[in-house]
């Protein structure tokens, strides 16, 4: 048994049976990555399932121009669901996943998961739980790209990552936002000096600041 996952099972899971906890830390391994690292790609097929103890996760789609459309962040406390259903379909990824920060994960065998859905309740409500909360995620991601202009999407984009990151300055580049909004730079840079210009934020070197935001 790794006393190590043992221990960040009960930090970070706290409502996993000791049980699941048990068997978890002796068919679970730990794996750490570099900000920037990439942890699954478009293509890879998946044989664990990625429980996220440390660091933050971005989830995003590569067109094929090259261009990326964010998805959503994971955080410790939480798994990929994404990599739950590849993983269970014996499917190949369709996104992309980047750690935004240095990050550690438990990685379980995905051969072990019906086995683990079966005989604990509390992995069982855990997987449900990952599925309905990624999917309200999705719903809300289409509805702003279906139903909101870019103004508004921007100011729903940078709530989210205020509350995402809790932190109400944002150390994030117009290419970045850009890129999470499959649109220019130009367009994000021309939309964040109006809200500037109303009094909404402020826009300092590859910072923006949103306290103004949330008053």
């Amino acid at each position: 048994m790794n006393t190590e996952i043992k221990e960040l099972l009960h930090d970070r899971f706290p409502a996993f049976e000791s049980e699941l906890i048990d068997i978890l830390s002796e068919i679970g391994s730990l794996k750490t990555f570099q900000e920037g690292d990439e942890l699954m790609r478009t293509g890879q097929y998946i044989k664990s399932t990625m429980l996220i103890v440390d660091g933050m996760v971005k989830l995003y789609r590569e067109g094929e121009d090259g261009g990326e459309f964010f998805v959503y962040y994971i955080e410790p406390g939480n798994a990929c669901a994404l990599s739950m259903v590849c993983a269970s379909q014996q499917k190949t990824s369709e996104v992309m996943a980047k750690a935004m920060t240095d990050t550690s994960v438990i990685l379980v065998p995905i051969d072990k998961m019906d086995a683990l859905m079966l005989e604990y309740r509390s992995w069982y409500y855990f997987v449900i739980e990952t599925y309905r909360t990624r999917f309200e995620e999705l719903l809300t991601v289409i509805d702003a790209i279906a139903f909101k202009a870019m103004d508004e999407r921007l100011e729903f984009y940078l709530k989210k990552q205020a509350e995402t990151l809790d932190s109400k300055i944002l150390s994030v580049t117009h290419q970045d936002i850009a890129d999470d909004l499959s649109t220019s730079r130009e367009v994000i840079s021309r939309l964040l000096k109006k809200m500037e210009q109303k009094g909404m934020l402020e826009l300092h070197r590859n910072q923006i600041d949103l306290r103004l935001l949330f008053a």
